[in-house]
């Protein structure tokens, strides 16, 4: 899908005109471009978190001139997809994911039944 398909689907699905359509989506992608610059995580519950990460300098290769070369250090958007996302795209590694951390958890113990007190012995008269 493409940015006219979306644009088009936004549309048809609150029936707005594609040019209303096209003014939201660029509202909320400008929004989130505008806080991940800043530095802000955007989080949408169920979709995913877009977020600034730093990438450290490091070397690397040019295959062409067969030479090392410096690569800075630079910040880079990172989109990280949210639970219920990965479990749309694929079911049966949400449904694993699931049961390996149902499996891991420990059962609880009951405690341990306490020692009744001794009955203290009736004073004698």
């Amino acid at each position: 899908m493409n940015r006219i398909e979306l644009v088009e689907k936004i549309a048809t699905a609150h029936n707005v005109s594609k040019a209303e359509a096209a003014r939201i989506l660029e509202t909320v992608t400008g929004s989130i471009v505008a806080a991940v610059k800043k530095g802000d995580p955007v989080q949408l519950i169920g979709f995913g978190t877009f977020k600034q990460v730093a990438r450290a300098a490091r070397t690397g290769f040019n295959p062409q001139a067969g030479a090392k070369i410096k690569i800075a250090a630079q910040k880079v958007p990172k989109f990280v997809p949210g639970a219920a996302f990965k479990a749309a795209i694929d079911p049966k590694a949400a449904k694993r994911k699931a049961d390996k951390a149902a499996a891991a958890k420990p059962a609880k113990k009951a405690a341990p039944a306490k020692k009744a007190a001794p009955a203290k012995k009736a004073a004698k008269k």
